[in-house]
């Protein structure tokens, strides 16, 4: 079998050098007898638990476990905003979502924007980037922006397509997400026909779209992306066996932050058993074809010699619910939606090493320049991986605790009405929203509570508060809260005036309009009233 074949012969290529041939240090960690080439590949929509046991036991991930073997998986790596262009932003910058105002997915970085590429080609590397990149402003459907700017508004519309499947019943369709493919594709010739002949290092990215859903024009207008979809052939993939129905809390005991987002997700009505094993069965083989994409990168690197020389990346943006919690997408703190993967293999890359600190997309920024000997900016968020990772840094104290020992995710955007806020240190997850008085916290033991179905947030009452103020100590969430409910009062505004008079029938037929089309004057004036009160007004979660 091929996974096998490249997996006895990498083994050995990935062998890591002499550890006393390399010189002094260099950063963080030690210098390469040559600089590495490195190749960042970032999926969408990945649930990184996938990567470790139990939930590894899923779906066949074979180049996800070779990285496992031949290099260090982060246990705990989280989204530093979980949707795609903010999570993205802070990928490129180093950047908390704050620092970078990437509220939603209109609202990213400045297209000029100094990124850790930029800076490793001013050092001499070789770069180029194929796919998916979403980090700067300007994308996404108008639907998506007004419903992250009205977020605040006292009523409560469906904006996604009901989550459905769709199967193309042949066991021999490989090639699904062909856009994907096709940058796949360009990314290995441009390994074979070019970087194969630079003397200089390189450093290469490759965006998917996958295992993102896929849009579904079954829900009329303006639809949105609530179909996953594959075929028998990637489906033969996963273990029926071993997917878990999630267990869900009554809609009454839902949290209301996520009583609405299910709500707007389309995801309150009635599913059946079968049709939640169905959507995670899907979803599990899209991951299944991602993982074939970061294989024919991994196979190209090894076929031009280039692997023993090459740091491989592989993360996503953020992960997906897949019906955890009564809701798919992401645009949430839960762990199938903030978990990422976060995997690194390649020269002096410690081997088969799984670390459990947690760390964030943001460390993505530091650990690049780290690997091109750059000396690191004082203002960023994020920390290089490279003290946890590298066998050149031995276990002393000052390398072991650089990396402080939390992170920081924040969200802003749509399907979510309260700026959300999550602290995740060793055991607990700490959620807090919009000014933190006037939504209740959220707080979990992920030790003794995985699939984080009890707030404990009232009954220790001094954790709560000892992590409140440890998160007010990195952000001034209230005041970050206001800044961005005024932004979103005055894109709402610059985007009415821009509409004119075409205003009612334009917002009428955005993603909600089969709910906004039974009572448009009564949404009309909520947004009026909305845009005349001076401060966040109180909100009638369960108001329609």
């Amino acid at each position: 079998m091929l996974v096998l074949w490249v997996s006895v012969v990498a083994a050995t290529a990935l062998a890591a050098p002499d550890p006393g041939a390399g010189g002094q240090r260099r950063g963080a960690a030690g210098v390469w007898p040559v600089a590495p080439n490195v190749v960042l590949v970032a999926s969408d929509s990945f649930d990184g638990r996938l990567t470790f046991y139990p939930e590894s036991q899923v779906v066949k991930l074979p180049f996800i476990n070779f990285m496992k073997a031949h290099g260090t998986s982060f246990l705990n790596a989280y989204t530093n905003s979980p949707i795609c262009c903010p999570s993205r932003a802070a990928m490129w910058s180093g950047l908390f979502t704050h620092l970078t105002e990437s509220w939603n997915n209109f609202k990213g970085l400045d297209p000029n924007y100094t990124t850790w590429m930029d800076i490793m080609q001013k050092h001499g590397y070789q770069t180029q980037k194929f796919g998916k990149l979403d980090y700067t402003s300007g994308h996404h459907s108008i639907s998506n922006r007004v419903e992250a700017w009205t977020r605040d508004v006292a009523f409560l519309l469906r904006q996604e397509g009901r989550p459905m499947v769709n199967l193309i019943p042949k066991k021999t369709k490989v090639r699904i997400m062909e856009e994907d493919w096709k940058n796949t594709d360009r990314a290995v010739n441009w390994l074979r026909k070019e970087a194969s002949n630079y003397t200089q290092p390189f450093v290469l990215y490759l965006g998917l779209n996958l295992p993102h859903p896929y849009p579904s024009p079954s829900s009329g207008e303006n639809f949105g992306s609530s179909t996953f979809h594959t075929s028998l052939y990637w489906l033969k993939k996963v273990s029926y066996d071993a997917i878990k129905i999630p267990k869900w809390l009554p809609l009454s005991e839902m949290h209301p932050v996520d009583y609405y987002s299910s709500y707007t997700k389309n995801c309150t009505g009635k599913f059946t058993e079968k049709e939640i094993k169905n959507i995670r069965a899907f979803y599990y083989a899209m991951c299944a074809e991602t993982d074939a994409m970061l294989g024919e990168i991994i196979l190209a690197l090894h076929q031009l010699d280039l692997l023993q020389k090459t740091i491989v990346i592989y993360t996503s943006d953020h992960g997906e619910l897949a019906m955890e919690h009564r809701q798919f997408y992401k645009m949430s703190m839960y762990e199938a939606s903030a978990h990422v993967p976060l995997l690194i293999m390649g020269p002096r890359i410690k081997a088969n090493l799984q670390v459990s600190n947690v760390v964030s997309l943001v460390d993505i920024y530091p650990t690049m320049l780290d690997i091109a000997g750059v000396p690191l900016p004082q203002n960023l968020s994020g920390y290089s991986l490279l003290p946890l990772s590298s066998e050149t840094v031995k276990n002393e104290p000052e390398f072991r605790n650089l990396h402080p020992p939390w992170i920081l995710s924040e969200f802003h955007g749509c399907n979510v009405n309260a700026s959300t806020y999550m602290l995740r240190t060793n055991q607990w997850k700490y959620i807090a929203y919009s000014d933190g008085t006037s939504v209740l916290p959220q707080l979990f033991d992920l030790s003794s509570d995985p699939d984080e179905l009890t707030n404990i947030a009232t009954k220790f009452p001094e954790i709560t508060y000892s992590l409140d103020q440890k998160l007010r100590s990195i952000i001034n969430y209230p005041k970050v809260s206001a800044s961005v409910h005024q932004y979103n009062k005055e894109e709402f505004l610059k985007w009415r005036r821009s509409v004119g008079q075409n205003y009612s029938n334009v917002i009428g037929n955005l993603r909600w309009h089969q709910d906004w089309l039974k009572k448009p004057r009564k949404y009309e004036s909520a947004i009026d009233q909305w845009l005349n009160t001076h401060s966040n007004p109180k909100k009638n979660l369960n108001k329609s």
